[in-house]
């Protein structure tokens, strides 16, 4: 087996050090399927290694911090997305309990009409001479201002 601890065959056939090949492979990264450090991301020392390795751990524990972090982070989604969503959602279902006979509406799928009779479900929409569709409360978009 030609295979040694940190040696291999070249091209030639001579037995090389694997650790001395490195140096000439930098103008090819890719190597047989495999990433070799270059001169942009150079080889870690094992030096580095050993004084990353003595640091001190952390703290166990991360205290307070993420617990208030994501109170924050609550707190900041409610004031700017489902409190304005809240809001909106009451003004439409006090304007759909308004609605009363005589009054024009824009529906949803866009038929502009004027309530003709209300039911407790549903509403009676005239939408032009001699045609009356019947809507869904819920289907209400809008209220018309006479003014416009």
């Amino acid at each position: 087996m030609f295979w040694k601890k940190g040696m291999r065959k070249n091209a030639k056939g001579k037995q090389v050090n694997l650790f001395s090949a490195l140096p000439t492979l930098r103008h090819r990264p890719f190597v047989e399927g495999f990433l070799l450090f270059t001169d942009q991301n150079p080889l870690p020392s094992m030096d580095s290694f050993f004084i990353l390795a003595q640091q001190p751990a952390p703290p166990p524990g991360g205290g307070l911090t993420p617990i208030i972090f994501f109170i924050l982070l609550f707190a900041g989604m409610w004031f700017l997305i489902i409190a304005p969503q809240r809001k909106r959602q009451k003004q439409q279902e006090a304007m759909i309990k308004a609605l009363k006979t005589g009054d024009k509406i824009i529906t949803s799928g866009g038929l502009y009409g004027e309530i003709t009779n209300v039911k407790d479900d549903r509403l009676v929409v005239k939408v032009s001479d001699n045609v009356k569709v019947e809507v869904g409360r819920t289907f209400v978009a809008t209220k018309v201002d006479d003014a416009s």
